[in-house]
């Protein structure tokens, strides 16, 4: 894959490239007109052996200028405010400014606040109820709390990444891994599951949004749409055109209204499910007691399962990256500021909606919670009792919020669709090829969920398969690139939350599978019965 370095200010056009030629294996960076590459590192005078990083406003100090008459020290002072204001120099890579992800760079807190929550929050949260009818109450709540605060270290970790090597921006996920494991070893490790949690949080989402659409639909007409209805199906099929329309926003910032709406539907919607239901009287044959069976080897497998539907709330880290390449990044305001300070918002959010649908949902129907989720639960068991107007608002709901995470989840697809395609003729996409491209992703996606439907129930699966990049793979980057201290707090710390990720990672996905072949593919989220 080929690299590719942005400017981290807005005079991008007025500097110049240049070239680099790093040794194998090494981190790329960009040199400067004179001295060491940016973030290499100078020895310092003395016998104590300091070292310090050079920057291009090093040498501009007030000792330096003190003897220089007020023309030359104007002029450099200047300069410095210059260098300071535009960046580190980079390698400049024009085929950047032709993709989706980084053609616009008037990001800011606000955008990265809206894009990790419509990433944060969604359908993958109405199952956590699920999950505690196997684990129950403490380890329901103890993995649960366990789960976020490593993600958001993990989430920290990223946005530090990002630029981790003065003069270089790692734009996308897999550049990171590139960068951290090696050019192919990377590209493999992140390649894979980067793609299947994008594209198969995609098709999962048409499933739901059709599932959806047509349950609001009934609840709406009543008894009066008996007559010819649409069938599932055909309801996927509107669904995915409702998606194809408003994916041609051509880049990431365009998307930041649509990624609001996300934010605020899943917020709104999330709450309406628990409020809902604790507000309505118990079923009278609630237990508390954990879903098991009397085989060992099912009970154990039913508890991974679990514990992966855990790690697929968390997903969203494989965009952290993407989303904070949508901001400007200067010496004086660099980007993983706004981007930290609009995370932090996000999930704080983020933790006042999951919690209370875990907790709630599972006071209001313990293990009678079907495996669909608290939605399903609500429309069976009080889809009499709740006014059918506010019933029918949390579906619609929940409907716009999948069709607003379709276009985050999708833009990562787009970008490497566009990448492949520029980097063969050299020229940007046109409108007609780029609509082309995005019109070819959404009905794969539409023809992948209608061969196999079962594909929005494997919660379990898609948490485990997918967990390194959220979980272990930025605690390995960190250490292959910052190289803390060998045997230090956080070389342990690293290595073992990595270390044990992979091994969750496995360990959910065999529970998973073990799952989706115990249950005969039967699972469906939403599915009235």
């Amino acid at each position: 894959m080929e690299e590719r370095g942005t400017t981290m200010g807005a005079s991008e056009a007025e500097l110049v490239s240049i070239p680099a030629t790093p040794r194998a294996g090494s981190t790329p960076g960009a040199l400067t007109p004179r001295g060491p590459p940016l973030g290499a590192v100078a020895a310092g005078g003395g016998g104590g052996g300091s070292r310090s990083s050079w920057t291009p406003t090093s040498l501009i100090s007030p000792r330096f200028l003190s003897p220089i008459g007020t023309p030359m020290k104007r002029a450099l002072v200047n300069m410095k405010g210059y260098l300071e204001e535009v960046g580190h120099l980079t390698r400049l890579n024009p085929q950047d400014a032709w993709l989706p992800i980084t053609e616009s760079r008037n990001g800011n807190a606000h955008y990265a606040a809206f894009h990790n929550l419509n990433a944060g929050i969604g359908f993958q949260a109405l199952v956590l109820p699920v999950a505690f009818s196997f684990l129950g109450w403490s380890w329901g709540i103890i993995s649960l709390t366990i789960a976020y605060f490593w993600q958001l270290y993990t989430l920290w970790i990223l946005v530090k990444l990002h630029e981790a090597v003065p003069g270089r921006r790692y734009n996308r996920y897999v550049e990171l891994a590139q960068a951290a494991f090696g050019e192919r070893l990377g590209l493999w490790l992140a390649l894979f599951p980067t793609v299947y949690l994008s594209a198969g949080t995609a098709t999962a989402l048409i499933l739901i949004g059709g599932e959806t659409m047509k349950l609001f639909f009934q609840i709406v007409c009543g008894p009066l749409c008996t007559s010819n209805p649409l069938s599932t199906v055909e309801w996927y099929l509107v669904f995915t055109s409702l998606c194809i329309v408003l994916s041609q926003l051509p880049n990431l910032n365009s998307i930041a209204g649509l990624s609001l709406i996300g934010a605020i539907t899943a917020i709104t919607y999330a709450t309406m499910a628990w409020v809902l239901s604790v507000s309505q009287p118990r079923p009278a044959s609630i237990s508390y007691e954990p879903k098991g069976s009397p085989i060992l080897i099912n009970s154990v497998f039913s508890f991974l399962n679990a514990l992966g539907i855990l790690a697929f709330a968390f997903r969203g880290h494989n965009l952290a990256l993407e989303i904070q390449a949508t901001m400007p990044s200067t010496f004086k305001h660099p980007a993983h500021v706004p981007m930290w300070r609009g995370a932090k918002v996000a999930y704080v959010l983020i933790a006042l909606c999951i919690f209370p649908v875990a907790i709630g949902g599972f006071w209001a129907y313990g293990n009678l919670m079907p495996t669909g989720g608290i939605l399903n639960a609500l429309y069976v068991f009080h889809s009499h009792s709740i006014p059918r107007a506010l019933l029918a608002l949390t579906f619609l709901l929940v409907v716009f919020n999948c069709l607003s995470s379709f276009q985050i989840y999708s833009m990562p697809v787009f970008d490497s669709f566009e990448a492949g395609y520029t980097s063969r003729t050299n020229r940007p996409c046109s409108m007609w090829v780029r609509s082309g491209f995005r019109v070819f992703y959404a009905f794969i996606s539409f023809f992948i969920g209608v061969a196999l439907p079962f594909l929005s129930s494997l919660a379990g699966l898609l948490g485990g398969l997918t967990l390194p990049v959220t979980f272990a793979y930025p605690c390995f980057m960190w250490v292959l690139i910052k190289k803390p201290q060998k045997y230090s707090f956080s070389w342990y710390l690293n290595w073992g939350l990595g270390l044990l990720g992979i091994a969750f990672s496995l360990a959910f996905s065999i529970g998973g599978v073990w799952s989706m072949v115990n249950d005969g593919l039967k699972l469906k989220f939403f599915k009235p019965i």
